[in-house]
């Protein structure tokens, strides 16, 4: 297998196209995939043949994927919708061939991929789920400048707030669970794994008189897991969770819910947080940010998260032995 990781364009609108050429000083060995009509103005390149090809030092090496359009930056072009998915199918392809170790995906814009596409799933980690095969898989946020690191996996991810308390059941925690634990075993070499599950409700229901969820079912699901051998905390009152003695106790927190789980990782670590997606049969990472259109093409993108983001998918290849 090829060591080398493939950074997928991601909207070519964003603030994407620009963060390829300053990640070239991460040290990690990566191939951009893309159309090279949206790099930035001068952006020293170099089309290759295939994912293992080598370009001169200092040129960003392209696996060249031509798009429908040219791009403005800060706004997206409908025509260009098909080209986001298609990359990501084949950077998808291509490591599950064994062609390369790892994908890293810049951001996309799920309204402009469904307006323009019908892009039908409500973000990157549902997609790469479905390319793998439907499988069961959770996203984790991590942190790579804070001691003691935060890495966080929300059990419920993209569902307006009304919806979690029935999302978030029985078998759903236990899933979260169990693919992070395997997780951090393979991907982060951590042999016994602690994981802290944090509860639903403020003071985790505090006895139940701020809710159930916790004392009816809850807390029976996380004994079962412990008598199998899993090191787990919980579950916990959410706000009490994320100081630096607490993440000391812990390898991972489990989330009832999306912001529950990002909130305190973007306060702690905004630029260098990394999105993984755990129980692929690939690795998968991101920058922890969107496209900010707000900012696309002023030269101001901070590449810290992908630089962060590229060296935790090398990292992690390398815990997997590719």
């Amino acid at each position: 297998m090829s060591g080398r990781v493939i950074l997928t364009c991601g909207e070519p609108a964003g603030i994407g196209p620009e963060l390829a050429p300053l990640a070239l000083d991460s040290g990690v060995d990566f191939v951009w995939m893309g159309d090279p009509r949206h790099l930035p103005a001068g952006t020293d390149w170099a089309e290759i043949a295939t994912a293992d090809t080598r370009a001169a030092p200092g040129k960003l090496p392209v696996l060249r994927h031509d798009f429908a359009a040219p791009t403005l930056p800060g706004r997206p072009d409908p025509a260009n919708a098909t080209g986001v998915i298609e990359v990501i199918a084949r950077a998808v392809d291509l490591v599950m061939q064994g062609k390369a170790a790892a994908i890293c995906t810049l951001p996309i814009n799920k309204q402009a991929l469904k307006e323009g596409a019908g892009f039908a799933f409500p973000g990157h980690t549902e997609y790469l789920a479905h390319l793998a095969g439907n499988l069961p898989v959770a996203m984790m946020l991590a942190s790579t400048t804070v001691t003691p690191p935060c890495r966080v996996v929300p059990a419920t991810i993209h569902i307006p707030l009304s919806q979690v308390p029935t999302t978030l059941t029985p078998d759903a925690l236990e899933q979260a669970i169990r693919i992070t634990h395997a997780a951090l075993i393979r991907d982060f070499g951590i042999p016994t794994p602690r994981i802290a599950v944090a509860g639903l409700n403020p003071h985790a229901g505090e006895g139940g008189t701020m809710g159930r969820e916790e004392r009816d079912w809850m807390r029976p699901l996380l004994d079962r897991l412990r008598a199998e051998g899993m090191a787990l905390t919980g579950p916990l009152p959410a706000d009490t969770m994320f100081h630096a003695p607490a993440r000391a106790t812990y390898d991972a927190a489990i989330c009832a819910y999306h912001d529950q789980a990002l909130i305190p990782i973007k306060t702690l670590d905004f630029a260098g947080g990394v999105n993984v997606t755990l129980g692929l049969p690939f690795i998968r990472t991101s920058p922890d940010h969107g496209t900010a259109f707000d900012i696309a093409g002023q030269g101001r993108a901070d590449p810290a998260s992908t630089i962060a983001a590229l060296r935790m998918a090398r990292d992690m290849a390398s815990k997997r032995g590719a």
